[in-house]
Formats: structure tokens, C-alpha cells, sequence
């Protein structure tokens, strides 16, 4: 397939509440991840990395740090010179004056911009999703089928069915039900202890995307939603595929991720500092690029044993740039940029958002603490968790959440 005849269109407006408080100034895909990445990069690396030329990503919620992110950090790698462009769409607010009411109903509404470029194919993709995928095995699979529409599936354990919409298809691959979230979805063909999810990946061709839309638009029951509404209406009178997910990430296991709560994106983090990480950050042949923070390397200081023990080092993290450890320890760890760990404090099994200064003889343990966040001298954090509640958030697994502007 010619990606030329490809527009892609990212959903990127959703709000996350799932994930609060870190969605609270800043949409899901904008969260940090990783130390110096933001979920959404994993999404457009999957795009750039296909040489998808197109790129539309519809925005809404809190959407600024977002659009900076898209305009100062991934702009440059398209040649406006010849066609390629990623742009950010905000609600246009043209029918009926109204925000998105779902995810196709955002596409419904922009499907103007659509039509301004003519593709022969639409790409939908969700910008919240931590995985690595060549889209054009699926577009490829998409056109050699005649498909008007394909689904792209991850094998996932039949006991989790009820977090995904599950596709059940014929010996050709294609969808002939689909299950929106069921307490025990249908096996795959050949394994009862699995089943196939939507990743929330679909191809479409135009002319069967607009009038799926179309008809959607009018049906006042609908939640206009890809998922819940325009994949189960056209099974059974489209021509609709499943395309099982190819996993670039190069590991024994696929590896795809939804980051939609607190205690996923967690363990999501967690995946990155293992020694053979279950996300490999450092492949290569297939990059994860980002907005660089241009900030200097990575500072350790302070090696003084004896009585004083006063030794800055880190174990099993990832330290970012403009991180400075001072004296201080880090274990198993992610630090964003611009983060200070002072003398004799500890820091283990967290994560630390940008310029987080962590105050001398402080101890953190399984903690998120969101950006500019001051912990002062000798404050414990996530050794008393009943104390935590009270100030903070904390997850169901019992992780503690230090939101943007805290007063600690």
C-alpha cells in the first residue's frame, strides 16, 4: 500500500479520569512517561517509524500542553514541502455548537478535513496506548483483503474480557460479533484461555467510514462511539477484518499496554528499569523518539563513606537529563527531568514528574509526584498509607499520588 493514499487520524481529547489527578491540567495523552516521554509519543513513533506522511490529531480537554508538546517537539520530523504534516484539531464546534460526544462522533465532525485531503484509506488511532506497531502490516493486510473496515486485535487472557471489546472471527479472520466488554468473552480458534481484544486500531476505507459516520450521526441511541457502535453495525454488512497485532517491541511476549488508571500506568512505568525490560526503550530499529528536553546530563554527586554514609547514586532507574542526585539515593525509580534528590534522602519504587526536589532525610516509597512538587525535609511518604489519604490520593494498590501544585 502506498501510505501517500493514508490519512491518519489520532483521538487524543479524552479526559482520563481514571488517571486523575495527573489529568487534571493536562489531557491523558500528555501525561509523562518514562521520565523524559509522554504516553502519546509511543503512538506517534508507531506513525513516524510507518512513514505515515498524515497526521490529524483531534484534541479537546485541557489540550494546551498537548499542542506544545505536538508543535515544538514533533513538527520538524515532516516535510511540509511535500504533503506531510501533523496538525492538532481542536472542536470546531460547527454542528449543533457542540463538544465530541464520543470517538466517532470527533471524527464525524471534522470529517471535512478529511475530505480536503482525499485518501483512499483512513487510519484511526488513540493516542493513549503504550505498545510498538508497524501500521503498515495492517493497512497492507487491510487492502489485500477488500476489507471496508479492519480491527486491529492483541490476544489477551480470557479472564480480562471484560476490560475490552472482544472480537470473534471465522477461520478467515473475519469479525462476525463483536462483544463490548463481556464477563467471559468467545476463544480464539484454537485456545479457550485467550481471547482477541480491539486495541482500539481501525482502517477504514473512506467511502465506508464516511457513511458509517453518516448513518451514526442520526441515530439519537447511538454513543457514537467506534467501539460500542460503528464496528458492531457494520459487522455482518461490511466486509470487516480483524488484523492480529505484530508487535515490533522484539520480546518473547506481546506487549500492549492501556494506561487508563492509576495502578496501570504505574506498573506500566515499572516495565521500563528491569534489566531486560519488558519495554525496550533502547531498540533501534524501532525508536521511541520524543520532544528533547535540552536539558545537561545527569548529575551524581557525593561519595563520602563512613559515619556520614552521604552517597548520591541510583539503582535500577532511569535518571533523565538535568537530574541532579545530591547526596541522596534512588532504587528502582523513574525521574524526570530537572528532578533533585537532596542528601540522606531515599527515594524507591516511584516516579517523579519534572523538577520535583525532593528535601534532605526525606523517604518516598511507591509514589507518583506530578510536576514542581517540593517535598520537604524529612517527610515520609507511602509508609503510612492511612496518614496519606488524608493529604493525598491513593490507588487501590495502595500507591501514593502527589498531585500537580500540592501544598506538602
Amino acid at each position: 500500500m502506498d501510505v501517500r493514499d493514508v490519512f491518519t487520524v489520532m483521538l487524543a481529547g479524552g479526559r482520563g479520569q481514571r488517571l486523575e489527578p495527573l489529568t487534571r491540567d493536562r489531557a491523558k495523552p500528555a501525561v509523562p512517561f518514562g521520565g523524559d516521554y509522554r504516553i502519546v509519543d509511543f503512538t506517534l513513533s508507531n506513525c513516524l517509524n510507518s512513514k505515515l506522511p498524515k497526521i490529524l490529531i483531534l484534541v479537546q480537554y485541557r489540550s494546551r500542553s498537548l499542542n506544545q508538546h505536538i508543535r515544538y517537539g514533533w513538527s520538524s520530523f515532516f516535510n511540509h514541502a511535500k504533503g506531510e504534516f501533523i496538525d492538532t484539531l481542536p472542536p470546531q464546534q460547527n454542528l449543533g455548537n457542540r463538544w465530541y460526544e464520543g470517538t466517532a462522533d470527533a471524527v464525524y465532525q471534522n470529517i471535512f478535513a478529511i475530505r480536503d485531503e482525499n485518501p483512499a484509506h483512513v487510519l484511526i488511532v488513540s493516542g493513549d496506548h503504550i505498545y510498538k506497531m508497524d501500521y503498515r502490516q495492517l493497512l497492507q493486510a487491510h487492502e489485500d483483503s477488500g476489507a471496508d473496515a479492519t480491527v486491529a486485535a492483541v490476544e489477551v487472557p480470557r479472564e480480562q474480557s471484560s476490560s475490552f471489546g472482544i472480537l470473534e472471527v471465522d477461520e478467515d479472520e473475519r469479525i462476525v460479533s463483536f462483544q463490548e466488554k463481556p464477563e467471559e468473552g468467545t476463544p480464539t480458534p484454537g485456545d479457550p484461555k485467550l481471547c482477541l481484544g480491539s486495541m482500539g486500531v481501525y482502517a477504514f476505507r473512506t467511502e465506508a467510514l464516511e457513511a458509517a459516520l453518516e448513518e451514526d450521526a442520526h441515530d439519537e441511541s447511538s454513543s457514537h462511539d467506534f467501539g460500542k457502535n460503528i464496528i458492531p453495525k457494520m459487522i455482518g454488512r461490511h466486509w470487516v477484518y480483524a488484523f492480529r497485532f505484530i508487535d515490533q517491541n522484539r520480546r518473547t511476549s506481546q506487549y500492549w499496554r492501556d494506561v487508563g488508571t492509576i495502578d496501570a500506568y504505574y506498573e506500566a512505568n515499572r516495565d521500563l528499569i528491569a534489566p531486560n525490560p519488558l519495554l525496550d526503550l533502547y531498540d533501534l530499529s524501532w525508536r521511541i523518539w520524543r520532544r528533547s528536553s535540552m536539558a545537561p546530563p545527569p548529575k551524581f554527586v557525593f561519595d563520602l563513606k563512613g559515619p556520614e554514609q552521604r552517597v548520591g547514586a541510583a539503582y535500577d532507574s532511569l535518571v533523565s537529563p538535568g537530574c541532579i542526585v545530591s547526596g541522596g539515593e534512588d532504587h528502582r525509580s523513574i525521574l524526570s527531568p530537572y528532578c533533585r534528590i537532596n542528601s540522606y534522602s531515599l527515594v524507591e519504587d516511584s516516579i517523579l514528574f519534572q523538577n520535583v526536589n525532593v528535601g534532605r532525610h526525606a523517604r518516598i516509597r511507591r509514589a507518583i509526584i506530578d510536576k514542581d512538587v517540593r517535598i520537604p525535609e524529612g517527610m515520609h511518604i507511602g509508609y503510612d498509607l492511612e496518614a496519606d489519604r488524608k493529604r493525598f490520593i491513593v490507588s487501590d494498590n495502595g500507591v501514593v499520588v502527589i498531585s500537580k501544585g500540592a501544598v506538602v
